[in-house]
């Protein structure tokens, strides 16, 4: 069985699928206690959380997956796969079409190999869903032009800045969100920007290609007092920034505009109390939507594409199913071939001479034998003839 637990921005807002997350992996290790999963991946991202699992031995009709939270959404089989192909090819996108998510579910599936828990059958099926975006990219309009994340918290920023020019901006994160954010910022002539994150030389690196300045986490509050915009994205699993650390400077922040597009958040709503203007993820969704709307047309090509590809790799499937009987049936068939050269090559007089002869001759029977039956097998598989396949796997068991 093919299953997905996920939770994303359709469904939830920022502070709902924090704590619906939290719910979800506790589900998530309940099911991993009783059946055993040893195959999964996960994708967490800014506005998604979700699992890929594939054990045969779970039950859907348990009361496990009858989950009393309906935030959590749970698929099987078949829906799965395309709702990971339409993921992967920007439809499922907060900012439809962006090219993030393609790289973010390509590490998760990464990070499940290398931590030995993505299998034959999820490897197929995200190596195909990469591929898929990759193809609906390429033959679709989907994502030109397309903004992302990173860009559409800048022209949040603009909406209630105005112009950036001459303003101070400070990027708090400098991982693949934050450069993002500062790809965006890079456009803008602004008057400085500064860079700050928790590994001091990757905010050095951000720094200089943007011609800012990096910052120490532990001066943070020095530059907070003097910005005008403050864009924060980290990995962090707490708050960067909250009411308690920006009563600790001097500064005013009647005019600051902080943007928080970090999951779990970075901001703390108390810092509204000191007059920060705040927002996050969730008032992405009026830019979200212009950008949708710009790309609708687009969507029905690619719902072909999908279509088109989730049938070839349906047929894959088929062809995995018998791999192992075709891998046992030629080991079979190869002992059988090596008993009986032995036997034949006994009896031989010129037992040097005639060896290799009579290993070659029954190496090649073998081949073009089991050639037709690996042929027939195949044939079986993509018909759907199951009673077939049995029979085959019964007569060849030892």
């Amino acid at each position: 069985m093919i299953l997905n637990l996920r939770v994303d921005h359709k469904i939830a807002n920022i502070d709902a699928m924090e704590n619906i997350a939290k719910e979800m992996d506790q589900l998530f290790l309940e099911l991993q206690e009783k059946y055993s999963i040893v195959e999964y991946v996960e994708i967490s991202t800014c506005n998604r959380k979700e699992y890929y699992i594939h054990n045969d031995n779970i039950d859907a009709s348990d009361s496990l997956l009858s989950h009393e939270n309906k935030s959590i959404i749970i698929d099987y089989g078949d829906n799965v796969i395309k709702h990971l192909f339409r993921m992967t090819s920007g439809l499922e996108s907060m900012i439809v079409g962006e090219d993030q998510i393609l790289g973010q579910v390509s590490d998760a599936k990464q990070k499940a190999f290398k931590e030995r828990h993505c299998g034959k059958i999820l490897d197929s099926i995200f190596t195909k869903a990469i591929h898929v975006g990759r193809v609906v990219r390429n033959k679709t309009n989907i994502n030109k032009g397309s903004i992302s994340i990173g860009s559409a918290a800048v022209d949040l920023a603009e909406k209630h800045l105005g112009n950036l020019e001459n303003k101070s901006v400070l990027v708090i994160g400098a991982g693949k969100m934050g450069k993002l954010v500062a790809k965006a910022l890079a456009e803008k002539n602004l008057n400085a920007i500064f860079v700050a994150n928790r590994t001091y030389y990757v905010a050095v690196e951000l720094a200089n290609d943007l011609n800012g300045h990096a910052v120490l986490f532990s001066e943070l509050g020095k530059y907070v007092q003097t910005a005008d915009l403050i864009i924060s994205a980290t990995g962090a699993p707490h708050y960067i920034l909250n009411k308690e650390r920006l009563e600790k400077t001097d500064g005013d922040f009647k005019d600051l505009l902080m943007i928080d597009i970090a999951n779990p958040r970075d901001i703390c709503q108390d810092v509204c109390e000191l007059g920060v203007k705040l927002f996050n993820i969730d008032d992405l969704r009026e830019i979200a939507d212009e950008n949708t709307k710009l790309r609708k047309k687009e969507f029905a090509e690619a719902e072909n594409i999908i279509d088109e590809e989730f049938t070839l790799l349906k047929e894959s499937f088929k062809l995995i199913g018998v791999e192992d009987i075709i891998a046992n049936l030629r080991v079979s068939m190869e002992k059988i071939r090596e008993r009986e050269t032995k036997k034949a090559i006994a009896k031989l007089s010129d037992v040097d001479a005639n060896a290799k002869i009579v290993d070659n001759l029954t190496n090649s029977i073998v081949n073009k034998i089991f050639f037709d039956i690996s042929k027939k097998i195949k044939q079986a598989a993509h018909e759907n003839d199951e009673e077939l396949i049995r029979a085959i796997e019964f007569m060849f068991e030892e």
